[in-house]
This record gives C-alpha cells, sequence and structure tokens, in this order.
C-alpha cells in the first residue's frame, strides 16, 4: 500500500433487517466509529439486498441475521457482527477477540438474541430511511 491507500480498509457491505429496531441501531452505532466510511448498508428488504443475498447464495427472505459481505465473502450472524466489530476504531476491535468462542456456542447467543429482537426492541412498518447526510452509505 502507498499514499492514500495506506490505512484505508476495503469497502463492505453490511445488510440488515431494516424494520428492526436493534438493526437500525447497528448502523446508527458503525457509522460515528466508522469515519473513513468502510461500510456501505442496504436493508435486507431492498432491491439491492435481494441481489446481494442472491449473489452471496443466500436466502432471500432470511431476516433473521445481519449479513457482512467483505472481499465477495458472505459472513452471517455472529461471524459478521464480530467481523464489523473488528473493522471500527479502537476498542470495538477487541471484541473480535469472541471468535474465539466455538461457533455453535456464539450463534446460539446470536439466534437467541435474533429471535426476541422485535419483541425487546421494537420493529417500524417500513424500512429504516437514511436522513439525507448519511443516504450515500446506503446502497
Amino acid at each position: 500500500m502507498t499514499g492514500a491507500d495506506e490505512g484505508k480498509q476495503k469497502e463492505a457491505i453490511v445488510l440488515i433487517d431494516g424494520v428492526c429496531h436493534l438493526c437500525q441501531g447497528l448502523v446508527r452505532f458503525i457509522i460515528p466509529r466508522d469515519p473513513q466510511a468502510n461500510f456501505k448498508f442496504a436493508s435486507l428488504q431492498s432491491e439491492a439486498g435481494q441481489a446481494l443475498l442472491r449473489a452471496g447464495g443466500l436466502p432471500e427472505h432470511q431476516l433473521n441475521t445481519v449479513v457482512l459481505v467483505e472481499d465477495g465473502k458472505y459472513y452471517t450472524e455472529s461471524a459478521a457482527a464480530l467481523r464489523i466489530a473488528r473493522r471500527l476504531r479502537f476498542p470495538w476491535p477487541a471484541l473480535y477477540a469472541f471468535i474465539l468462542i466455538p461457533r455453535p456456542l456464539r450463534n446460539a447467543v446470536y439466534r437467541f438474541v435474533a429471535r426476541n429482537r422485535y419483541r425487546w426492541f421494537g420493529k417500524d412498518e417500513q424500512c429504516l430511511v437514511p436522513t439525507p447526510e448519511l443516504k450515500r452509505r446506503f446502497l
């Protein structure tokens, strides 16, 4: 890497359930901790989200997980969440240490939260509509 490329990570795409308050909160959490704007976002329900799910061989109706598309690879559930944390500003990359916990255990916790997210955090009738200044970060 040289010059302008130093320290710049490749762009990644985060797909979220656009009506879920917890998922919307994830986007609001990521943006200020991603000053290089390495992450772009799309709703799983959007045309862009559906196309990315198809391209990755994932079911289009899969709304129970965050999906991270990074370097052409698709990550879901706890792996996606931890890989996202790893790319944020300090101290959040430290959470990536949880990758050492066996995937079945990590994903069991992830699925428990995912199953209860609407009850605990609520949901909207329509997908998140980004503010004008954040619109450039959405597909």
